[in-house]
């Protein structure tokens, strides 16, 4: 049935040509006897012709019949297509009967499909004045139709009722079609909306996602591995030389292993399908920098850690950027400024903000690039998030400098007391 129904609209033209004909035949067989002319001879000879009802005669009267109900029934086929033109001829064709036959035709049916047409494929500016021609018609009809003797209550009543009551019916119903229509349409069009902005919303989450898994994977790789390499530089120089150095050294190399495993397990654990509960460790903090500094001390480094002003408490995520920058910060210094580079983390709490501060001496200005990175731009990232701002650069004397400010806000973490 789907099959019919999608061949048939997919043919518009025939399906509205069987109405169309079948109005044609109607129309032929209700005007035949409108346009014949009925001779008589009398006794004395004389000629007599019943009145005519075309003024022609009847072979011309009958060609103009033809042109008549083809202008009123052509225009069906085509009223999808061009619905105000096909109204346009059946409307000729209509005041050509009026004006020539006296009588109406089975065709006239066709001026109400047309209307109906009219009404439902175009806005009501175009379709009005359609309607007013019907109207005007069905009066002019009824007084050239209807004999002279007949009252004029009963004409003004058969043109409302019959004539223009059906008119008005055929608009009305095109009209609510064309309303139909177009809240159908509009519905569709807020579907297809509503979709694309949730597609562009799922898009937008999708990359915000990966963006934040990729700084954290950058974030746990690159300093764990990085401590790793220079662990396993230092082991391979003193394997020989001093075996129990080289041993402390492993046991660095796996312990920084494990702590990277751990991480990234923890980082993982939010994408775990089917709801497995995922062993999550805390999320790092100002109160774990300690930790961090002796990770680095214990790969050699010579760092610094100093705190200025009472300590308050930040939110989680405010402590684990800050956290994340030095990190970053003393990967960073591990990896371009050198192996007698030095690095000094400064915490400094001021009335309305913590500035997170960490400078080495080392030679990270002058190292070559080694392509498009992420560090930086995930701490600006972490940091922007939470409304502080972040300027890293070379110092001009040599070294670099990573200073961080973030708004200071209540939280129920544990705080940095102290320095090392």
């Amino acid at each position: 049935m789907s099959a019919v129904y999608g061949w048939l609209s997919r043919h518009p033209r025939l399906v509205d040509g069987v109405p169309a004909a079948l109005l044609f035949l109607l129309g032929i067989a209700s005007g035949v006897g409108s346009v014949t002319t009925r001779t008589q001879v009398g006794p004395a000879g004389q000629v007599t012709s019943s009145a005519p009802v075309s003024a022609l005669g009847a072979r011309p009267a009958f060609l103009l019949l033809l042109l008549i109900l083809l202008g009123l029934a052509v225009p069906v086929v085509f009223r999808r297509t061009y619905p105000a033109q096909a109204f346009i001829v059946a409307a000729v064709a209509g005041a050509l009967q009026v004006a020539l036959i006296a009588r109406p035709l089975g065709t006239d049916l066709a001026i109400l499909i047309l209307l109906y047409t009219l009404a439902a494929y175009r806005p009501r500016r175009v379709s009005l004045p359609g309607l007013c021609i019907c109207l005007v018609g069905a009066f002019v009809a009824v007084a050239r139709w209807v004999p002279a003797q007949t009252g004029l209550v009963q004409q003004v009543l058969l043109a409302g009722v019959i004539f223009s009551g059906t008119a008005l019916v055929a608009w009305v119903l095109g009209d609510s079609m064309r309303y139909r229509r177009a809240y159908l349409t509009a519905l569709e069009d807020r579907a297809a909306r509503l979709e694309r902005e949730r597609d562009a919303q799922a898009q937008i989450a999708t990359a915000a996602e990966r963006a934040r898994i990729a700084r954290e994977l950058h974030d746990v790789i690159a300093h764990n591995v990085s401590v790793m390499v220079v662990q396993a530089d230092g082991a391979s120089y003193a394997l020989r030389s001093d075996p129990e150095r080289a041993g402390q050294a492993l046991a660095a190399i796996s312990q920084t292993g494990r702590k990277a495993l751990a991480e990234m397990r923890r980082l993982l654990g939010v994408l775990r399908a089917g709801g497995e509960p995922a062993g999550l460790a805390p999320v790092p903090g100002l109160d774990q920098l300690r930790e961090l500094v002796e990770q680095a001390r214990q790969a050699g480094m010579s760092v610094s850690l100093s705190l200025d002003g009472p300590p308050r408490p930040l939110p989680a995520g405010a402590e684990l950027a800050a956290y994340r920058v030095v990190q970053e910060s003393l990967t960073n210094t591990r990896k371009h400024g050198g192996p007698a580079a030095a690095a000094v983390v400064a915490l400094r709490y001021e009335p309305d903000s913590l500035v997170v501060q960490v400078t080495d001496d080392g030679l990270g200005a002058a190292a070559p690039a080694e392509g498009p990175g992420h560090g930086l731009t995930g701490m600006r990232e972490r940091i922007e998030m939470y409304g502080g701002t972040i300027h890293a650069g070379p110092l001009s004397g040599g070294g670099y400098q990573v200073t961080a400010r973030l708004p200071s806000a209540g939280a129920d973490r544990p705080v940095l007391d102290g320095a090392a």
